[in-house]
């Protein structure tokens, strides 16, 4: 199966939040004012999902961030 090759675009880089839920182990990246509503989701196999509005970034979320980095708990 190939995989879809797509252009994305990142935007509001100057106003970036970057939250870790240690519950979950998760990290997650947001640009832009507040929470976006996302109109998709993309979950690579790799564990990383990209939220996008029109084309554009507004969050990624690392999962197992602790895992990736040797740090497992």
């Amino acid at each position: 199966m190939s995989e879809e090759r797509r252009t994305l675009v990142l935007e509001n880089v100057d106003r970036v939040r970057i939250d870790y839920d240690r519950a979950t182990d998760t990290l997650i990246i947001a640009f832009g004012e507040g929470s976006e509503e996302a109109e998709e989701a993309i979950l690579t196999e790799s564990d990383v999902g990209y939220r996008l509005r029109d084309g554009r970034v507004v969050e990624i979320v690392v999962f197992n961030l602790l895992r990736r980095i040797g740090l497992e708990v």
